[in-house]
């Protein structure tokens, strides 16, 4: 191996850090600005490099690869380069670990890019990419397995919050397995039998300390696997993460196509494509050997991990907790004023919880984020500020959130006030649909209530549900003593009534 860079002292708390990522199959750069303990991505590079397919039987990279792997760091380094030595941290994995140790390709690539590379060893690896999903996904106390699959291998961690417990880093990868196994190009039921097989075979050792380990929670990180989930998705056959079921319709369609050249499925990238089976292959040994049914998919991995290691903050909370208070601060919300909406949206939603089906968890805590974001778009305008707080919602890049809780976040926080959003609710899965109506209700009482913005304003009303009709109830003469709110429950029973349900209230 290359022998270890001597990095030059860090100058102290950069507010601008990049991570570089040289991987077997793909290099991939981020530059964020940390700012309040959060990290702000401002800039991602990505090139598909292919760098294990250049290694020789010598251990050195043939001259075509590494010709093609320095020209992308030459154009990495037109970012980084003036930024202070420090502030980038650069890391070779899987093929750069097999090079020789007087390979002079290490020295090259650090000039090209301007700062030193450290070739990390698989578990270190493993411990990076555990941190980046970690911060990048809801850390609870669950204990969860995290599977990366690169281009030339494999790591699996077991860990609970921000800690990994068990690490390990196996020798396949997409770019391996595909040179391994399809290297002529066809593609069998008996080639990619053998594939799975082989890959099987790398779990087997370590298949029992991890079917032993008692994780109840699997997620994907690296492009392979958001790739696969990517092409499931449009092709309609598993509508968020991957399934064991999903994953082998799509290992027999592949067979069915019978080749890598004649592959043609929906959300599948021309780049992607020539290694796109050996990785498939991979994930369904990871699959059947540890038992894995269906598996969440994380938009961060090793460079996002060495982002946070750089800035020292390993925070045991909900990642999703922080990235809304930045957002609070950032887009100036009266942080009061919501607290006061969150308390009576979760008073109404205690008395409606168990009759409603709301019960799991996961509702109070997007009702309650609604709540605290329903505002956000004030900073941008007041006119139809709704519109603008979901748009940010479900278009801003939101640590910790998948997908469709961002975009039941936002029609929560679209339909908080004015034309309740049939079209956006409809758009959610079928399981957030009766969910997000319900809670879209629960959230509009609530922040009509506290319209006047008033702190002694403390109202305490009954509510009861019996199917789509509500029945609002408030103590003594409270509605004669604030008759604009009975003309506003006036004007909401009639909104509420477009969308199907019946409000009644004294």
């Amino acid at each position: 191996m290359p022998t270890a860079t001597v990095h030059p002292a860090q100058t102290p708390s950069p507010s601008t850090v990049a991570a570089v990522d040289l991987g077997s199959n793909s290099f991939h750069m981020i530059v964020a600005r940390i700012g309040d303990g959060h990290l702000h991505v401002i800039d991602r590079l990505k090139e598909m490099v292919r760098l294990g397919e250049g290694l020789t039987a010598e251990r050195d990279l043939s001259p075509e690869v590494a010709a093609r792997a320095l020209a992308c760091l030459e154009r990495f380094g037109q970012r980084v380069r003036d930024m202070p030595q420090g502030s980038v941290r650069a890391v070779g994995t899987n093929t750069l670990r097999q090079l020789r140790p007087d390979d002079p390709f290490v020295a090259h690539a650090e000039a090209a890019l301007g700062h030193p590379i450290d070739v990390i060893a698989g578990r270190e690896e493993a411990r990076l990419i555990y941190l980046g999903v970690a911060h990048g996904t809801a850390a609870g106390k669950e204990r969860r397995l995290v599977v990366d699959i690169g281009g030339g291998s494999t790591e699996l961690i077991v860990g609970e919050g921000f800690s990994p417990r068990l690490r390990e880093s196996l020798h396949m990868g997409c770019v391996s397995m595909s040179r391994r196994h399809f290297a002529d190009g066809r593609l069998s039921a008996k080639a990619m039998e053998r594939a799975e097989l082989a890959g099987a075979l790398e779990v087997r050792p370590v298949r029992e300390l991890f079917r032993r380990s008692g994780w109840r929670q699997a997620v994907g990180s690296s492009g392979t696997i958001k790739a696969i989930a990517g092409v499931l998705a449009a092709q309609g056959w598993c509508d968020e993460g991957i399934s064991a079921e999903a994953l082998a319709r799509l290992r027999d369609a592949l067979v069915d196509f019978g080749s890598v050249e004649a592959i043609a499925l929906k959300g599948l990238s021309d780049e992607r494509r020539p290694v796109f089976a050996g990785g498939v292959a991979v994930l369904r040994a990871v699959f059947a050997t540890l038992g894995v049914g269906r598996m969440q998919v994380s938009d961060e991995a090793l460079r996002e991990g060495l982002i946070y290691e750089m800035m020292g903050r390993i925070r045991h909370e909900d990642v999703r907790e922080r990235t809304l208070r930045s957002l609070s601060r950032r887009f100036g919300v009266d942080r009061a004023h919501a607290a006061r909406v969150e308390t009576s949206a979760r008073a109404l939603y205690a008395q409606l919880a168990e009759t409603w089906g709301l019960e799991d968890p996961t509702w109070p805590e997007m009702l309650g984020w609604a709540a605290r974001l329903h505002e956000l778009g004030l900073m941008i305008a007041h006119s139809q500020y709704q519109k603008h707080g979901a748009y940010v919602l479900h278009s801003a890049d939101l640590s910790g959130f998948t997908r469709h809780e961002q975009a039941l976040l936002a029609a929560l926080v679209l339909g908080h006030r004015r034309k309740y959003p049939v079209a956006e609710l409809r758009e959610l899965p079928a399981a957030m649909q009766q969910p997000g109506r319900r809670l879209c209700v629960i959230l509009r009482l609530a922040v009509l209530m506290h319209r006047g913005r008033s702190a002694a304003s403390k109202p305490e009303p009954r509510l009861a549900v019996d199917g789509d009709r509500l029945s609002l109830g408030f103590p003594g003469d409270w509605l004669d003593q604030h008759p604009l709110t009975r003309l506003e429950l006036e004007e909401e029973a009639g909104r509420l009534a477009a969308a199907g349900f019946a409000l009644e209230f004294a």
